[in-house]
């Protein structure tokens, strides 16, 4: 019977990886309900304990833990030895690869799937979510699924059974037997100050390593960051040095996306307080010593409010927090990160994009260490090997030799077309390499859309054959009436962002109508950028697509560096939004640039209604916005999207006498903030302030902080002083744009 060739090549694999320290895979591909009865067999025959088995999928269909796809992150930080994925009504990418990292060494990942040759071109929920209007469900193509099937035929450590026919596959690898020393032979380092107990419970060198680089948290300001890929053992070094600490009296407070997420740090901490005999209280969220010391775990929100009375912090699975988050949590003077390297835990790479630049920035002097040697399961893993291939979670660029001598004109422009990408995998490894560097929120289900979704297409310069920069584009728009009417009374059309925002919260129905090309992503290669090629990749775009559509946009975590190149290349703000990416950090820019006359219409009124509004928004949900990044957002709007300053006779003698008299800004703001955006906005070249005399306008002007923050922010000696230098910064300005009643109110000072 096929129920025991499932149950026989199951014990086999199990038995195979448990020789070996690797895991296994077992594909139980056909009828859902033949699938969950092999399942069952499978699982008694493996007398596998409930609480180390999680089956994630629709339905509870097992007697033990289950999950939706949906929160499979929630088993991040955490083992078992069997997890169980039906796929039979999707298959999201980013759960798989977080599903397979849970897997413990000597365990067993069982995939149920459709059978295979028709799983790519059956369309479930996932791809339901690719179906982006105009484009329907039919439109979406099987290709990410192919690659898969094809990936686990190929695979070694990979079972597969056809519940129709059969075994297909046994997946045995037939190694021999490893031997695992288990920290054996290694030692601590020379110099330590941590109990030597602490190195000799570690299992690998690169452990020591990490663990005696929490070392240097006895001093502060200091900042730890452990990286390594899943099964590492960075969760148990944290640990480790979290009851090292503890041990020595001190408080640690441990942090994670959820509790469970820290289960090994606290169980690493809780073994190795026993060992020194310290134990006080042993509860699954707090120990205690007898020195004082304990090691506690808080929800994020509360551990940020809770850092001052922690003496060392651990941020645990890291990568899965949002920036903001991260840089909250950077106000401890002792803090130590554990994250992902590879699998996009999360929010992505918010934390090696974006926040390894914050931490730099910081006060804290910062030991890095990279954990290589796997401890869960043996190296070079089956299992890790497969789901590296099939969800390109270890993708890189070229190397920099190969691409060191590119520029805009040794280049040329290449569509990359889904089934091109197909059938190269170095092609496909370089373009999405690229983009998985450049971004903070490239995930395995981008693999998916890059394949599959008909709205998506890639373009690229190659030098010598060789992937240098690279553009995700989003066809969107041209959207028809009904659906831009249902838009603007509140629904959401999917993968249609910018005319979303522009019609739901700007409140233009009309935005839907023109059609654009929104620039999803764009990435150039580390080694030759700052040398033109992101602008000769837009360039290209623009005349490939010229009049066909209306628009070109991009939306991103808004910098000044950023701004500045987008606007460069000819694009405008027409929306900054009012709260934070939880990603990146940031506030997003939106913009455009027009290639037709619609489109044109398009920019010209939102950017002008956005120059508009943008002082009232600075006083409001913008008052963090960085100075710099308010600047640079305000210089690339049109000039002649400039709001008209309409003061008064009145208002203009308010300005004047706080730049030349004795009159002063707070008696009436209002005036001040339209002069200081026309100005902004048109930077005329007449005018000449220096970079701390506009960012005083920005942030005294525009955000109303109060002088004595001003002053402490800006460098000024007091609040007098500050006073008297916007007083200065705005004499050119009354100077340019003063109408009568402000030039009688400056003569008549100057002329004292």
């Amino acid at each position: 019977m096929i129920a025991d060739d499932a149950v026989e090549l199951a014990r086999s694999l199990r038995a195979e990886a448990a020789r070996t320290n690797e895991r296994r895979a077992l594909v139980l591909a056909g009828d859902r309900e033949r699938g969950y009865d092999a399942l069952e067999d499978v699982l008694d025959a493996l007398a596998v304990p409930i609480t180390r088995t999680t089956l994630v999928g629709p339905a509870d269909r097992l007697r033990c833990e289950r999950l939706a796809q949906s929160r499979a992150g929630e088993l991040l930080g955490t083992t078992r030895d069997v997890v169980v994925l039906d796929a039979h009504d999707e298959l999201r990418p980013d759960a798989l690869g977080k599903l397979v990292g849970t897997v413990d060494g000597g365990g067993l990942f069982v995939l149920l799937t459709p059978p295979l040759e028709d799983w790519p071109d059956r369309r479930d929920g996932f791809d339901e979510s690719l179906a982006v209007p105009p484009f329907s469900l039919s439109d979406v193509t099987g290709r990410f699924r192919r690659r898969l099937v094809e990936t686990l035929r190929a695979h070694r450590g990979i079972g597969v059974v056809d519940l129709e026919d059969g075994v297909v596959d046994d997946g045995l690898t037939e190694p021999a037997p490893r031997r695992d020393v288990d920290g054996e032979g290694l030692e601590p380092p020379s110099e330590h100050r941590f109990p030597t107990a602490v190195y000799e419970a570690c299992r690998t060198a690169d452990q020591i390593d990490a663990v005696a680089a929490f070392e240097a948290l006895f001093e502060a300001p200091a900042a730890v960051v452990l990286e390594a890929d899943r099964g590492r053992g960075k969760s148990s070094a944290a640990g480790l040095a979290a009851g090292a600490f503890a041990a020595a009296g001190e408080d640690v407070l441990v942090t994670a996306p959820a509790s469970r997420n820290a289960r090994e740090v606290f169980d690493r901490a809780g073994e190795l307080c026993e060992t020194l005999e310290v134990v006080e209280v042993a509860e699954p969220r707090r120990i205690e010593t007898t020195a004082g010391g304990r090691v506690r775990y808080r929800e994020p929100i509360e551990a940020i409010e809770r850092l001052g009375e922690a003496d060392v912090v651990v941020v645990d699975e890291a990568a899965a927090f949002p920036v903001s988050v991260l840089e909250d949590l950077l106000a401890a003077e002792r803090i130590a990160f554990a994250t992902t390297v590879h699998g996009y835990e999360g929010a992505g790479r918010g934390f090696s994009v974006r926040f390894r630049d914050r931490l730099a920035e910081s006060d804290h002097a910062v030991t890095e260490r990279v954990l290589a040697e796997p401890i869960r399961y043996a190296a070079g893993d089956p299992l890790e090997v497969w789901a590296f291939r099939a969800l390109l979670l270890d993708a890189r660029p070229p190397v920099a030799q190969l691409v060191a001598d590119a520029d805009p004109d040794s280049v040329a422009y290449r569509r990359l077309e889904p089934e091109a990408l197909l059938a190269d995998e170095g092609l496909l490894r370089e373009a999405f390499g690229l983009l998985v560097l450049a971004h903070y929120r490239t995930e395995p289900s981008d693999l998916a859309r890059l394949l599959d979704a008909p709205n998506l297409e890639a373009r690229a310069l190659v030098h010598e054959g060789r992937v240098v920069s690279v553009a995700l584009l989003a066809r969107e728009g041209k959207l028809p009436a009904e659906q831009r009417a249902m838009m603007y009374e509140g629904g959401r059309i999917r993968g249609n962002m910018l005319p979303d925002v522009l019609t739901s919260q700007l409140r233009d129905e009309r935005a839907g109508e023109p059609a654009g090309i929104r620039v999803v992503r764009i990435a150039t290669h580390h080694a030759v950028r700052s040398r033109g090629l992101g602008s000769r990749l837009l360039a290209e775009i623009r005349d490939e697509y010229g009049d066909a559509v209306d628009w070109l946009g991009t939306g991103f975590g808004a910098t000044p560096g950023l701004l500045e190149f987008w606007r460069a290349n000819g694009y405008a703000a027409v929306h900054v939004s009012t709260t934070r990416n939880d990603a990146s950090g940031e506030y997003s820019a939106l913009m455009l640039s027009p290639t037709t006359e619609a489109g044109r219409e398009l920019r010209d009124r939102h950017a002008a209604r956005f120059a508009r509004r943008f002082g009232a928004l600075c006083t409001d949900a913008l008052r963090d916005l960085e100075p710099d990044v308010a600047r640079a957002v305000l210089r690339t709007v049109p000039a002649d999207a400039a709001p008209a300053l309409e003061l008064t006779a009145h208002e203009w003698r308010v300005v004047a006498g706080a730049a030349y008299g004795p009159g002063l800004f707070d008696v009436d703001p209002g005036p001040f903030r339209a002069l200081v955006v026309r100005f902004l906005v048109e930077r005329p070249g007449d005018v000449e302030l220096t970079e701390r005399e506009q960012r005083l306008l920005v942030v005294r002007a525009l955000q109303g902080r109060d002088w004595e923050a001003v002053a402490d922010r800006l460098g000024y000696h007091s609040a007098g002083q500050c006073m008297r230098a916007l007083g200065d910064a705005l004499v050119p300005l009354v100077d340019r744009y003063g109408t009568e009643p402000a030039l009688e109110v400056r003569d008549r000072f100057a002329d004292g």
